[in-house]
């Protein structure tokens, strides 16, 4: 007899998020059979922004998230740039990287001990850490070590925060972001302090933070086996290495099915949008985002949709973006698709990104040029494509012969990640990674929490407006079914 567990709203991600999974018996095991990833809420920036100066939309689009402003910011600059034909001098360009990997820091020490390690570890015998299900944590005494570094943990995220605030006066949401560069001017004094944290960050990264990770993936091997999904990777790239931005430091491409030595060039005409399963106007489906319009339709008049987020597909394929995808794509860490992976991969990223912040740092020219001036031009269209610290992250820009935004479409990481099926009937890659997970009890399914956890979802940035009546929120609800 199979069993349906839902899980409303799932805890420990960003934003709002309801995941329903079908469990049954196969070959002698209790198993994920099917699964539905619903976005519950509405973002609706794509409506609010028409109309608006383009300059507005780095502020604006920065407030769609609070875990991953930089990058919204950086999208959408890259966005008006290459609109106005405008690129950021060396100055600009390393100072944006320096703040943008800051983020990435501190988004992956949060993801790791406050929204991932609980899965597996007991925290602090308080609130919020208890009540807790009786599951399979604690399997080694040695993994005490990852829970006696929570309260580190907290005190370099914080740190994290304020290094990139250096060079982006205020973190999160930037205020120093502009297009054409950034209005902080760097000085020894501001340079000196940035390279102090970044020196403490490096320590904590490579001798608590992947030790860590390690452990628990030594511990809990069996989910290098979990997890997996369709094996499709793609990642934008990201960091610059060059001004014209042709270059990054963490490569652009994508594979499909893991494949390791055929790493594919990425054109954005292959990416299509689909809603066949969301609660939008079926007029707007399959369109490129360059194209693409945001119309919602009541979710009563559509029976089959059920979820906030369209279904982003390239070449009508689904995509994992992530830290994973970024570290195969860049041929760093090609070792397997699997939840340990995910969070193995990400650890490294860490490391090889903070590591790198210390050659941009060295590069920084005291006295030398930001920011280039940048005329907003009319009529003109253009595309910005940057990593968040949970994958790759489009804002597409289109202006009118006023000056104004005519149309904007965003494609956040958790689009592609936790997406509802597309039009052809295929899973989103969340969805996929569900099948076949192990689960012990159905009524608190920690396992499908550990799949669900390692693609780090963020639906601050996939939907964000919902109605003030509403029904009761279900926390966590399991019912059979014949």
């Amino acid at each position: 007899m199979a069993t349906v567990t839902i899980v409303d709203p799932v805890s420990r991600i960003e934003g709002h998020m309801k995941v329903k999974v079908t469990i049954d018996t196969v070959n002698g095991r209790q198993q994920v059979t099917d699964a539905q990833c619903t976005g519950t809420q509405f973002r609706g920036f794509e409506t609010m922004l028409k109309g608006r100066a383009p300059k507005d939309a780095s502020y604006l689009t920065q407030r769609i998230c609070g875990v991953c402003p930089v990058s919204h910011g950086m999208a959408a600059n890259l966005a008006l740039e290459q609109a106005a034909v405008v690129t950021a001098p060396t100055n600009g360009r390393l100072m944006r990287n320096l703040v943008l990997a800051s983020n990435f820091l501190q988004s992956h020490i949060l993801h790791f001990y406050l929204l991932t390690a609980l899965d597996y570890v007991n925290g602090p015998d308080s609130a919020p850490w208890t009540p807790v299900w009786n599951v399979d944590l604690m399997r080694d005494s040695r993994l005490q070590q990852i829970s006696n570094n929570f309260t580190t943990a907290v005190t370099m995220r914080r740190k994290a925060h304020e290094m990139g605030a250096i060079f982006g006066g205020r973190l999160p949401s930037p205020p120093s972001f502009q297009a054409g560069g950034i209005t902080t001017k760097p000085t020894s004094t501001n340079i000196g302090l940035f390279r102090n944290y970044l020196n403490e960050m490096l320590q904590f990264i490579q001798y608590t933070y992947l030790p860590d990770v390690d452990l628990l993936a030594s511990v809990y091997s069996d989910y290098k086996q979990i997890g997996k999904g369709h094996g499709n990777l793609m990642a934008y790239g990201v960091f610059d290495t060059v001004d014209s931005g042709s270059t990054k430091f963490l490569k652009r491409g994508l594979v499909y099915n893991s494949a390791p030595g055929t790493v594919q060039a990425l054109s954005t005409a292959n990416i299509k949008e689909m809603v066949t399963y969301s609660w939008y106007d079926n007029a707007t489906n399959n369109l490129n985002p360059a194209a693409g319009n945001t119309v919602t339709v009541d979710p009563a008049t559509k029976a089959a949709a059920y979820s906030w987020m369209k279904a982003p597909r390239y070449s009508n394929a689904p995509f994992e973006m992530g830290p994973l995808a970024r570290m195969w794509v860049n041929g760093d860490y090609r070792s397997g698709v699997s939840v340990m992976d995910r969070h193995q991969a990400r650890a490294r990223e860490a490391l090889k990104v903070a590591t790198a912040m210390q050659d941009w740092l060295a590069q920084i020219a005291v006295g030398g040029a930001v920011i280039n001036n940048l005329t907003v031009p009319v009529s003109k269209t253009g595309v910005g494509l940057t990593e968040a610290p949970r994958g790759g992250l489009g804002h597409w820009l289109n202006i009118s012969s006023t000056g104004k935004i005519a149309n904007y479409q965003i494609i956040t990481p958790t689009c592609w990640n936790a997406s509802p099926k597309d039009t052809n009937g295929v899973r989103g890659p969340l969805e996929q990674a569900l099948i076949g997970t192990p689960v012990t009890n159905a009524t608190q399914p920690v396992e499908v929490l550990r799949v669900i956890h390692s693609f780090d979802p963020c639906l601050s940035c996939a939907v964000h407006v919902i109605r003030p009546e509403g029904t009761p929120v279900v926390v966590a609800q399991a019912r059979s079914r014949a």
